[in-house]
């Protein structure tokens, strides 16, 4: 039994090549694959007004930033760091989304003032926001409707019992406090997870949408944000993108005809856009054998990819020095003082000391939920754009774990 076939270069650029060049572990993305996605959604959305925000905490460098800025879309943002990452990247204030959660007055007058659309989480907020702006400033309204989805219950966002969003059974609420205050909205959202694979959950969350909207006369936008499925192993399914365009494009086209004009779809894709674009290469420090099992301990750990910890997830995994070896059962393990399992009971081609190994599907929720666990440092960020590999974040170094540390004479 051979080892089945993986990426061993990126648009004609050795993965092996980028290891040597600029060390393990270090994440690597292909741009082109992000291009592409995005492509591929302005494809499936062709028939409606489709504005792409791009979910920026999936994977916050620079230049993943201006790769969604070239491709002619926008961004949402989670804080006002992320907002202040994507002016830099280029993005005017009018294209980008902020969706905070519970955060301080202080950080939204501060997102009013760069001049972004603030998408409204709470009654209180509402309540603040329109106390301070009145109808001067436009504002979104993030609604909870009330479904279940997504692949694991910490990225099931819509439920009832949910954080996020206001429950739409408190829709008479926000309609007394817009009236209050004279509070211009002009956009409706919802997101319900992530994972998401059938159509018909965008399409019931875009019925809660729909229904709400008619309360709403100066709406130019409505939000379905994002969770698509992507495949993180063989045989895995994915979130038809097609069926799911035309479906959702359908049903509201034929909404924005009840509403007597037409609005734009929003939509913000995050792990969609990057996961598959991302890998993450790393180095064998130990083929460690036990009467049960062989454990591979690599120069990583949970610190750089936390996901299979935090999520469950699962992130392929491959040799890529051995790639036709004979095919062994290994559990890939970390570096850190904790159990951090990357990857459980996996055939893996003859690992040995000193081989590299890559795991897929890095991109999104990879660099971007790293750490400096156990004081270890983060790695470095590598872009691969028209056949060239380029580093775009360095690797961090020993001062940099000291630099905002106050030492007193103790």
């Amino acid at each position: 039994m051979s080892a089945p076939q993986h990426p061993t270069q990126l648009q004609g650029v050795s993965l092996e090549s980028i290891a040597s060049e600029f060390g393990t572990p270090v994440y690597v993305y292909d741009g082109e694959k992000v291009v592409s996605q995005i492509k591929s959604l302005q494809s499936a959305f062709a028939t409606v007004p489709l504005r792409i925000k791009y979910a920026t905490k999936a994977l916050s460098n620079i230049n993943i930033l201006k790769l969604v800025k070239k491709a002619g879309e926008g961004v949402d943002a989670v804080s006002i760091e992320e907002i202040k990452s994507c002016m830099l990247a280029g993005f005017a204030a009018s294209e980008i989304m902020y969706t905070p959660s519970g955060v301080n007055f202080k950080e939204i007058k501060e997102a009013v003032e760069l001049g972004v659309m603030i998408n409204l989480d709470s009654i209180p907020l509402m309540e603040e926001f329109g106390a301070a702006y009145g109808n001067t400033k436009p504002a979104c309204i993030r609604l909870n409707p009330h479904i279940m989805a997504g692949g694991n219950a910490k990225i099931s966002v819509g439920h009832i019992q949910s954080k996020f969003g206001i429950s739409i059974q408190q829709l008479p609420e926000v309609l007394e406090v817009v009236k209050k205050h004279d509070i211009k909205i002009v956009g409706l959202h919802i997101h319900t997870g992530s994972d998401i694979l059938d159509a018909e959950i965008f399409l019931r969350g875009g019925n809660v949408l729909f229904d709400a909207a008619m309360n709403f006369p100066d709406l130019t936008f409505l939000d379905f944000g994002g969770g698509f499925k992507v495949a993180y192993k063989s045989g895995d399914p994915s979130t038809d993108i097609e069926e799911v365009g035309t479906k959702v494009s359908a049903a509201f086209n034929q909404f924005c005809e009840k509403y007597g004009r037409k609005l734009e779809l929003w939509l913000e894709p995050g792990k969609f856009l990057v996961s598959e674009s991302g890998y993450l290469i790393v180095e064998s420090n130990v083929v460690k054998k036990t009467p049960q099992i062989t454990f591979v301990g690599v120069d990583s750990g949970l610190n750089h990819l936390i996901r299979p910890m935090m999520y469950d997830a699962f992130h392929d995994v491959y040799n890529l020095s051995n790639p036709e070896g004979k095919l062994n059962p290994y559990n890939v393990v970390g570096y850190i003082c904790e159990t951090d399992t990357l990857a459980k009971d996996r055939m893996l081609a003859t690992v040995s000391k000193g081989n590299l190994l890559v795991f897929k599907n890095a991109g999104a929720y990879g660099f971007s939920m790293s750490s400096n666990y156990n004081s270890r440092l983060r790695p470095a960020e590598v872009l691969v754009w028209e056949g060239k590999a380029q580093l775009i974040r360095k690797r961090e170094v020993f001062e940099d774990l000291l630099r905002h540390q106050v030492i007193l004479d103790i």
